[in-house]
């Protein structure tokens, strides 16, 4: 059986805490760049399905968001999409 390559997004950020604080980095990078919300939202959308091909979950955390976005509809997979931005934007 051929081996699952993917990426730890772990090796890149360190822990929930700080993945947190870069996305929320990001969000106001795509703003200084003059995105709106709308379009950074449908950006992380493409965002959560390269995470959800391509990183190997890390922690509880990542795991469980992976489970979520496996499980929803591409309908769904929006609303979570603009969950976390919600999250991490507050």
């Amino acid at each position: 059986m051929e081996s699952l390559k993917c990426l730890n997004a772990m090796d890149f950020v360190g822990n929930w805490a700080q993945w947190r604080s870069t996305l929320k980095d990001a969000i106001q990078r795509g703003r200084d760049f003059g995105l709106s919300d709308d379009v950074i939202q449908k950006l992380s959308v493409k965002v959560g399905d390269f995470f959800a091909t391509k990183v190997c979950p890390a922690t509880p955390e990542e795991e469980l968001m992976k489970e979520l976005w496996d499980t929803a509809t591409p309908e769904e997979r929006k609303t979570l999409a603009t969950l976390i931005f919600k999250l991490v934007d507050k």
